[in-house]
């Protein structure tokens, strides 16, 4: 153990009283953490995000922006006015939020402000998509955040943000303690308003309730006027402060030319208020201040809960983004002495002291001590893992036992933890068929609402001028695009996060919508039914060269790749000169060949070396579980390797899962035939293939399309990247090659099988979630609307049923939620 383990830390000193976060004014979690020199004096900065900006700022040379803000509360202040877009382009202040995406691909995730129904969402996406250099736009509207990527060489992430505040909204970068915070300033926002309509609401109920019950005639006209004051003056307060979200998002909504959910609702509030303070201003007509009142506190109830809803959704979804811890013991290079740093600072290379019971704060290896890791974060197993040296660390695990010295790899936007959470958010904000069907009918429907408000003012004008006012101001209220726009999002984001707790990452919306549907289901062998850790179990020599010297060739020539049993082979120990190759080609699903010592050598399947070696005598077949690998030159063979490879013990149970929920299973694998029927027996699969090709698989699974068939494909190895594109649904192992999980719709992190079984249960019951809530929002809109405009409810009932049509879906979506939970 090196001197530096042992070595003790005193964290920075902790100021009693918490100030505020001197750029945005939100309270600072932990004081010292995060800190930027402004206009000559350190100030407290809530957040790494904040930081950056600020720095960013002060070095751009615009440190006067601080100087024109208004005050906020004591020890911080909150901008006026928005900071210029251009400070997010700086490279400082994206290494804390933007991730490379290729050679110029650039990916973020971004907090929209002003969001108030699906037409919203529909609106940003669509203008944002066409905006040169921006390649995808994902906006979850349960969660309000926008997962945005962009070429670097054609648009700048300001000028994104410029083109949403063009439309009326902001956007900023997402940071988890900053977004904490500020859901916490709106539930507190909401309550107030909710009280204020509540309050109101109550008052003026017990003003109007004498004239409701004056049956007999008995109430004087002078005390009537007296309550009609009294009314329109406890209205006041709702109109002007209770409404306030209604009247602001109605009026961006007007400035940029578009119709959202508010503007009717807001033209009936105003319509109706109006309309009732004329009559008790002129002694004459029907006062409704009571259901204004009570309309207002139901539509801000409705929104409250709708509120609660997404942030809880939100609360699940965001286990992986708060995985950072704010400080990490940083050793330094020179003299080995610990400091205590920002956790963001650290820098791929640096030297790091996990003490017992913290969490690692990035990815990277172990270089000293031996310990266990709690990494249940990202796999879903709370199964400690043994660490020693030379062991990987993952970011956000948390080191159980004694401390660790480890040497970072990859920091912040570049750890596995950070990667697989926009992987999460890119599946939480993306959007099946279904629910992209629902946010058009949802934008179209706005318009529907104030065309029949309209028409029903002039029909009832015709007929009965009384009632054609209020009619006209029931149809504004009554119909509810906020069910269709919340029919999905908060459901799809419960499933997101459910399976995240099972080591499922869901990287595609669109999986939950087609695992639903499926008829088959496709099986790789290796590192899937198998465990993937191969072992030599037997080895043939085929020519004149020695054990040794045939294995120093192969390694040479697998020196390259990742398949699972290449990796067994260069785990080997070596016991002859290690070969250089040259003029190495890789034959995807076949082999390897190169050129060593002047012969033309290959390493792979029975087929690929025999094309150069010639006829190969007669073998014992390999047993099951048994791969073999063979190598040959231009002048003959060489060897047989015989490798074993285990099943996994709940391949069996995988097998029949899938048949039981009705699922033909196909096994293909690029294993010798035998080996694969073999395997096939064990797990009783009459549809299996060995040798195949990459090429081979992907058309099989075509072949099985083309007959109308709907195929889930299971892989991990780079040769099932392609297969796995071509799939309705793909699914790969955690432990698997990058590219394959690129490709995979979903991926299991903990590498157990049983994970396709509970990916397939959540996606049915999220699915049966959405219907349910698509069933009542369409079905409520079609009977409330008509019945509003033929005056068989007014203003007060068309709101409570508003209210209602939400609380149903939200109520059906916090029931999934709470049944994914189990």
């Amino acid at each position: 153990m090196t001197q530096s383990l042992a070595a003790t830390v005193e964290p920075r000193a902790v100021p009693a009283a918490v100030p505020a976060c001197f750029h945005c004014g939100l309270p600072v979690p932990q004081a010292g953490a995060f800190r930027v020199t402004v206009l000559g004096r350190p100030r407290e900065m809530c957040c790494a995000g904040c930081e950056a900006v600020a720095r960013t700022i002060v070095d751009a040379g615009f440190e006067s922006y601080y100087e024109t803000r208004d005050s906020a509360q004591e020890g911080g202040l909150r901008p006026a006015d928005l900071p210029p877009p251009e400070i997010y382009d700086d490279p400082l202040a994206q290494a804390q939020f933007v991730a490379p995406v290729g050679e110029h691909g650039r990916e973020a995730l971004l907090m929209l402000e002003g969001i108030r129904c699906s037409a919203c969402v529909w609106l940003n996406e669509r203008y944002l998509r066409q905006l040169p250099g921006v390649s995808a736009i994902s906006i979850n509207y349960a969660t309000r955040r926008a997962q945005v990527t962009w070429d670097s060489r054609v648009i700048k992430l300001g000028q994104i943000i410029s083109a949403v505040r063009s439309l009326g909204y902001d956007a900023y970068p997402f940071e988890p303690t900053r977004q904490l915070a500020r859901d916490e300033k709106e539930r507190r926002s909401s309550l107030w308003r909710l009280f204020v309509a509540g309050f109101g609401a109550m008052q003026v109920m017990m003003y109007a309730f004498p004239r409701y019950i004056d049956d007999a005639g008995t109430l004087s006209a002078e005390a009537e006027q007296v309550m009609r004051w009294a009314s329109l003056v406890l209205t006041l307060p709702v109109i002007l402060f209770a409404c306030g979200p209604f009247f602001s998002s109605a009026r961006a909504d007007l400035r940029a030319r578009r119709l959202g959910i508010d503007v009717p609702v807001s033209l009936g509030i105003l319509a109706g208020f109006a309309a009732s303070a004329w009559a008790t201003l002129s002694g004459g007509g029907e006062v409704y201040f009571d259901s204004i009142t009570m309309l207002v506190f139901l539509l801000l109830a409705s929104r409250s809960m709708e509120l609660s809803a997404r942030r809880a959704a939100t609360a699940r979804l965001d286990h992986l983004a708060r995985w950072m811890p704010s400080f990490a013991t940083r050793l330094r290079s020179g003299d080995g002495e610990a400091e205590r740093i920002a956790a963001h600072e650290l820098r791929p290379g640096d030297r790091v002291l996990v003490a017992p019971g913290e969490t690692v704060p990035a990815d990277g290896l172990v270089v000293a001590g031996s310990s266990s890791a709690d990494e249940s974060l990202l796999t879903g197993e709370s199964r400690a893992v043994e660490k020693g040296a030379g062991a990987q660390l993952i970011g956000g695990s948390v080191n159980i036992a004694q401390p660790l010295e480890m040497q970072v790899t990859r920091a912040g936007m570049e750890t596995q933890a950070a990667a697989i959470g926009r992987l999460i958010e890119r599946a939480a904000a993306g959007k099946p068929r279904l629910v992209e069907s629902a946010d058009r009918i949802a934008h179209v429907l706005t318009w529907v609402v104030l065309a029949a408000a309209g028409a029903t003012l002039l029909g009832w004008a015709l007929v009965e001028p009384s009632r054609a006012f209020w009619a006209s101001v029931a149809v504004l209220m009554v119909t509810c695009p906020c069910a269709l726009g919340l029919a999905a999002p908060i459901a799809l984001t419960s499933a997101t996060a459910a399976l995240a707790r099972r080591g499922i990452v869901l990287t595609r919306a669109q999986a939950v919508e087609s695992m639903v549907g499926l008829t088959d289901v496709v099986l790789d062998k290796t590192g899937t039914l198998t465990e993937g850790k191969p072992g030599l179990a037997h080895f043939d020599a085929l020519g004149k060269m020695a054990y040794e010297d045939c294995l120093a060739l192969a390694q040479a020539l697998e020196s390259g790749s990742r398949h699972p049993v290449a990796g067994a082979l260069l785990a080997l120990p070596r016991a002859a000169q290690p070969r250089q190759p040259r003029h190495l080609t890789h034959f995807p699903g076949s082999g390897i060949e190169a050129t060593i010592d002047g012969m033309r050598t290959r390493v792979g399947t029975l087929q690929f070396v025999r094309e150069m070696a010639g006829e190969l005598p007669g073998l014992p077949d390999a047993r099951a579980h048994q791969s073999p690998v063979f190598l040959g030159t231009d002048e003959g063979w060489l060897a047989r390797f015989l490798f074993e490879d285990r099943l996994r013990p709940e391949a069996s149970g995988l097998v029949e899962g899938l048949r039981a929920s009705g699922l033909q299973v196909h096994l293909l694998s690029g294993d010798d035939p035998g080996v694969v029927r073999e395997v096939a027996g064990v797990l009783g699969l009459a549809s299996c293939q060995g040798g195949v090709s990459p090429q081979d698989k992907h058309d099989y699974v075509k072949r099985l399309q083309a007959q109308g068939r709907r195929v889930c494909v299971i892989g991990d190895g780079l040769n099932d990247a392609p297969v796995l594109a071509q799939a309705d649904v793909s699914i790969a192992m955690g432990q698997g090659a990058a590219l394959a999980q690129q490709q995979a719709d979903l991926v299991l992190l903990s590498g157990k099988l049983h994970g396709v079984l509970e990916a397939g249960r959540i996606s049915r019951s999220a699915m049966a979630a959405i219907r349910q809530n698509f069933a009542w929002a369409l079905a409520y809109n079609c009977v409330a609307l008509p019945a509003a405009a033929l005056g068989l409810i007014g203003p007060w009932e068309a709101a409570i049923g508003m209210a209602a049509s939400s609380f149903v879906v939200v109520l059906n979506s916090a029931r999934l939620a709470a049944a994914l939970r189990k």
